[in-house]
């Protein structure tokens, strides 16, 4: 497979999709990655106004609508969506640049964003998060308190659709015990960089060059 983008051959960072459905726990995971593994999290830019104590670069990159559409022209996204009229996005730029130095990078994104990024980036991980079961999903909403009856139906409805595109994603991960699930995801990213690639050729280049 030709690649998209030149990375280091030898210490090539990691881009790790995670997404999942609603109640699934998929942020919770990603939250307790950055704290134990050595990863960044991919920020998203959008045209909304900052909220209290969201910070610029750290929280959203904030921009307006006509630079985030100048952007979306020239390619700059590795996805991108529209949502209650204000559009928010994954900046390509900042994502190849942290690979290119060798530094893996997670992002957390709903499973449409997913699919654009395996478009993009075919190269990405990408790893589906399963609540252990329905009923499980169902109090874990419900416990929200947020939710009417209805909503939460809906919700879980399409939390049915969405399983069907887990044939899409590299791994799952079924997220009944969190510690067992931050540990598996864990392993999934220490496995990904002993995968034998087409990048082996540079670490034989470097045995040779030492005989």
């Amino acid at each position: 497979m030709e690649r998209k983008y030149d990375l280091n051959p030898n210490h090539p960072g990691k881009l790790f999709v995670i997404s999942g459905p609603s109640g699934a726990g998929k942020g919770t995971i990603c939250k307790r990655l950055l704290e134990e593994a050595d990863i960044e999290l991919s920020v998203s830019m959008t045209t909304r106004a900052p909220r209290n104590g969201e910070i610029e670069g750290v929280s959203y990159f904030f921009t307006d609508r006509e630079t985030f559409i100048e952007k979306v022209r020239a390619g700059g996204f590795l996805e991108y969506a529209e949502v209650y009229e204000n559009y928010y996005g994954t900046p390509k730029e900042p994502v190849i640049d942290r690979l290119r130095e060798g530094i893996d990078v997670i992002l957390e994104i709903d499973i449409q964003g997913a699919m654009k990024v395996k478009e993009n980036y075919p190269d990405g991980i990408f790893i589906f998060i399963l609540p252990p079961s329905m009923a499980e999903l169902r109090k874990r909403i419900t416990g929200r308190g947020t939710e009417t009856e209805d909503a939460i139906n809906l919700r879980l409805s399409k939390t049915l659709s969405e399983i069907s595109y887990i044939d899409k994603y590299d791994y799952c991960v079924v997220n009944g015990v969190l510690e067992e699930a931050v540990s598996r995801v864990k392993s999934i990213i220490t496995a990904e960089h002993s995968r034998v690639t087409e990048d082996v050729s540079a670490l034989i280049e470097k045995y040779e060059e030492e005989l």
